[in-house]
């Protein structure tokens, strides 16, 4: 996967996590646990392709050759 890719995957689900935590302050108290269950797995995959987007920018070390 490109790093063009990751970072518009990252942008999106950074878009999603703000507007899911908008809708939970807003909804009513039983449905909020599967709103914050959701979260939480978009949390997760934040920081995954956060994790993702940071090793790639990382300069590969050079070759040593014997």
């Amino acid at each position: 996967m490109s790093i063009r890719l990751i970072a518009k995957d990252l942008y999106r689900v950074i878009r999603e996590v703000e507007q899911l935590e908008k809708q939970i302050s807003a909804a009513p108290l039983e449905k909020q646990p599967d709103l914050i269950d959701r979260l939480r797995n978009l949390r997760a995959e934040r920081e995954e392709l956060c994790r993702i987007l940071e090793g790639t920018k990382d300069t590969p070390l050079p070759r040593q050759y014997r």
